[in-house]
């Protein structure tokens, strides 16, 4: 293969698992950028500043995984006042020889929601307060929602997310997680951050509501026992499958400045997920 003259590459540690370079390279075959290649590369915190110092000018852009989201803040040239508010980057992407920090995960969701035919939504529900959910709550500010009660198996982690909610718009209502099946009858979007197994006994308490729509951030393994019954009960169900496409749309279009081909992206993406 002849060397390419544009490169990008997905970091973290782990990262051996990740599908991003599903989605890119499927992304550069589908819109005729056959000089443009993306890869993945293991990377811990205190190795990302050397790694941005060693790039050639054939690197156009990163993708950032655990545990890099926050470093990224303190390596770039600039950040984003979104990725500022979240106080987390996963992208970061040259515009001469500067590197900038942008978020991609927040409006990720709102797209991965649009996608699926949800427009707006008033009544949001959080299940998790980590970085996921910092993503979260800018997305239900976007989708017009002004409170949002979140659910999490410590207060004082919820308490941390208050300061991103102010700079986004909306009101944190704290809520025990023991009470989160109430989330499920109350709120009109449900969107969980927790990891694989957590929430899996809230399986049980969903109820036949076509209205809601269950937003799983998780995609492996698939379904998870909550979007299996949020599914058998007539919810829209949006998997983490969506999001991690809907970020990666957004950051193929920062890197190359081409328009994203999102039906051949998300067809290579289901394929590597799902096969």
């Amino acid at each position: 293969m002849k060397q390419a003259r544009h490169r990008a590459a997905v970091l973290g540690k782990p990262v051996g698992h990740s599908l991003s370079p599903v989605i890119h390279n499927a992304g550069y075959a589908a819109a005729g950028l056959t000089d443009w290649h993306y890869t993945a590369h293991e990377c811990a915190e205190p190795e990302l500043a050397g790694f941005l110092a060693d790039l050639d000018s054939r690197w156009t852009g990163l993708s950032l995984t655990m545990p890099l989201k926050d470093v990224a803040l303190t390596v770039a040239d600039e950040v984003s006042p979104l990725a500022t508010t979240l106080r987390a980057a996963n992208t970061l992407y040259r515009r001469g020889d500067r590197w900038l920090a942008e978020n991609t995960d927040a409006p990720g969701i709102v797209d991965a929601l649009r996608w699926a035919g949800v427009s707006r939504v008033d009544r949001t529900a959080v299940l998790g307060a980590g970085g996921t959910a910092r993503a979260a709550l800018a997305a239900a500010a976007d989708m017009g929602s002004g409170e949002v009660a979140v659910y999490a198996r410590r207060r004082e982690v919820i308490d941390e997310l208050r300061p991103v909610a102010d700079l986004v718009g909306v009101r944190v209502l704290v809520r025990p997680w023991s009470d989160a099946a109430q989330a499920l009858r109350h709120a009109d979007l449900v969107l969980s951050t927790m990891p694989s197994g957590v929430a899996d006994h809230l399986a049980g308490s969903v109820p036949r509501r076509p209205e809601l729509t269950v937003f799983e951030v998780l995609y492996h393994p698939w379904p998870t026992p909550l979007a299996a019954a949020a599914l058998a009960a007539g919810c829209t169900v949006v998997g983490g499958v969506e999001l991690l496409l809907a970020q990666a749309v957004r950051q193929f279009e920062l890197f190359t400045g081409v328009t994203a081909p999102v039906a051949e992206m998300r067809q290579a993406l289901y394929a590597a997920a799902y096969h």
